[in-house]
């Protein structure tokens, strides 16, 4: 299976990104091929609702969503990577998912798989509820199918993700998408 890792966070080497290098390395032993994209350091404007495009492409921005929109058709699954800012994705990965407009006829006939892996300061019980459901409706509308979550709490630092369960969860939920 050809999975995308796209990586939320403006802190490269952060507790998210951490839990996404788990679940890189159980994916690939699993045999899956595994690729990240940096959504967080790239060139990605918001869209300007502007419907050049007519959610059939091409969008008219030239940035960096151009590029990613082929390796997003090329994948079997998405992996959303994102630290929990304000109770919801970080506003880098935001600006990319408002981009999914431009082809999202595409999106929502390609039958994707979709993992979500977040990690938030807070451990509250309701501290991921939001961002969960964003996700879920994100999955529902693009007819992707959740193929499982990992919602780090407690994680607000890496020496403070690392004492946790979660790097192993998503270990373990990397390892199980079998090929």
């Amino acid at each position: 299976m050809r999975i995308l890792m796209l990586l939320g966070s403006p802190h490269r080497d952060g507790s998210s990104n951490l839990l996404a290098e788990s679940f890189a390395r159980g994916a690939r032993e699993a045999g899956n091929d595994v690729e990240s994209f940096d959504v967080a350091h790239s060139m990605i404007g918001p869209c300007r609702g502007c419907d050049a495009c007519g959610m059939a492409g091409p969008c008219v921005q030239r940035d960096d969503m151009a590029g990613l929109k082929g390796r997003i058709m090329d994948a079997d699954m998405l992996v959303f990577v994102t630290p929990l800012y304000y109770f919801g994705f970080s506003a880098q990965m935001k600006l990319m998912i408002d981009r999914f407009y431009s082809f999202n006829g595409e999106l929502m006939s390609s039958r994707k798989r979709a993992v979500l892996i977040a990690a938030a300061w807070n451990s509250d019980d309701w501290t991921m509820r939001d961002l969960s459901a964003h996700y879920d409706t994100l999955c529902r509308y693009l007819g992707f199918r959740d193929a499982g979550r990992v919602l780090g709490t407690g994680c607000g630092t890496v020496g403070m993700t690392s004492r946790t369960g979660f790097p192993d969860e998503a270990y373990r939920l990397g390892l199980s998408l079998k090929n």
